[in-house]
């Protein structure tokens, strides 16, 4: 009986491996070069108005790299380092030549309780030194889980501030709870007041920063430079990950319709729709691991103007995702193999800026034609 289960286990464990694999095809017209090199993980990074990056290492490095050195920026607050948990994302106030305020989020463990949860805060850069710290906002409650802290930061063009929080692997209570943090997508004015117009400020008990609902672990996030719409993606379990647009008020979803399963293979829901729940304007099945988004707007590449790039954590590649009338129908992978892609920026200069865990930040090249 032992020896037949053993000459079967080969066949189920191949036929679930190929079952898994991605069937994109290779974009052959791209190269690249490394721009900062020797990173760990580098989940967040943003270009500063004199060119240098400013990158957020997840263990708690912050990287001023100018003029081909790194330099480790002082007085970071303390981060909790576990799991997917750290320091995370970067982003600059669209003012930031007049005011300066730039935004991160990461893991915190302040507060009541063991573990941890997502913060974002706004400070200045003096120097080498991070000055003129303010917290903006900490979720709750702190656990010691160490999955979907989420989180990407945007700015949308009327000036107010999303960032998302992943629901910390407390599928079944967090995400469509609106008094409970988590699974959310948030907004907030620059200085971390709430908009007047949020869809449950007047709602007893709510989190008046919650924008949008239903949402499992958002870990790209880009301003549709086209139409001013915030688009995401987030994490599904075994398949269905999701590319959204964020829409005020809505639910999307997690966990009552997913296109995914458990990881073991069972389901915990038998639905992909139902009503008042949005639908994802793209999944994946199977399941990319997404993190990082941008969109191609420059001229820098003949012919993807107008595409959008998405990192693979589980396949190692960069997805370009080509859209016809506001749905991807093809994707293509570029830098194949180079190693877990974790965030992608278009640069000042136009060129498309890519952190890959173990390498660095690469810029993404076309080949000539």
């Amino acid at each position: 009986m032992i020896s037949k289960l053993f000459r079967i286990l080969p066949i189920v464990f191949l036929g679930f491996i190929s079952c898994a694999q991605d069937k994109n095809p290779v974009n052959t017209e791209h190269t690249y070069e490394v721009v900062v090199p020797d990173l760990s993980i580098p989940w967040g990074f943003v270009f500063l108005p004199d060119n240098s990056i400013l990158i957020n290492e997840k263990e708690g490095k912050m990287i001023l790299f100018k003029d081909g050195k790194k330099i480790n920026i002082e007085d970071v607050p303390e981060v909790y380092n576990r799991g997917q948990g750290g320091l995370l994302d970067v982003a600059l106030h669209p003012n930031y030549k007049e005011n300066g305020w730039l935004y991160f989020t990461y893991a915190s463990s302040e507060g009541e309780g063991n573990g941890g949860n997502t913060s974002l805060m706004r400070a200045k850069l003096n120097g080498n030194k991070l000055v003129d710290k303010q917290l903006l906002y900490k979720a709750t409650p702190n656990t010691t889980r160490g999955q979907h802290f989420g989180s990407r930061i945007v700015f949308d063009n009327d000036g107010f501030l999303y960032f998302t929080i992943g629901e910390r692997g407390d599928r079944d209570v967090n995400p469509q709870d609106i008094t409970r943090d988590g699974g959310k997508v948030y907004r907030m004015n620059d200085d971390g007041t709430i908009p007047a117009d949020n869809p449950f400020v007047n709602t007893s008990n709510a989190k008046k920063a919650i924008y949008t609902y239903g949402n499992r672990n958002p870990q790209g996030m880009v301003l549709n430079p086209t139409t001013g719409e915030v688009w995401t993606h987030e994490h599904g379990p075994r398949g269905g990950d999701e590319i959204n647009i964020v829409k005020k008020g809505a639910n999307y979803g997690w966990p009552v319709i997913s296109y995914g399963i458990n990881y073991s293979g069972t389901r915990f829901t038998d639905k992909t729709a139902q009503e008042g729940m949005e639908q994802p304007l793209h999944y994946w099945d199977p399941s990319i691991a997404p993190s990082g988004m941008a969109f191609i707007s420059s001229d820098k590449y003949h012919g993807w103007k107008g595409d959008l790039l998405v990192g693979s954590l589980k396949f190692e590649y960069l997805d370009k995702c080509v859209l016809k009338d506001g749905k991807v129908v093809k994707e293509e992978r570029m830098l194949d193999g180079l190693g877990r892609v974790r965030t992608v920026h278009q640069g000042p200069d136009g060129y498309i800026y890519v952190g890959i865990e173990n390498l660095g930040i690469v810029k993404l090249l076309q080949k000539n034609k």
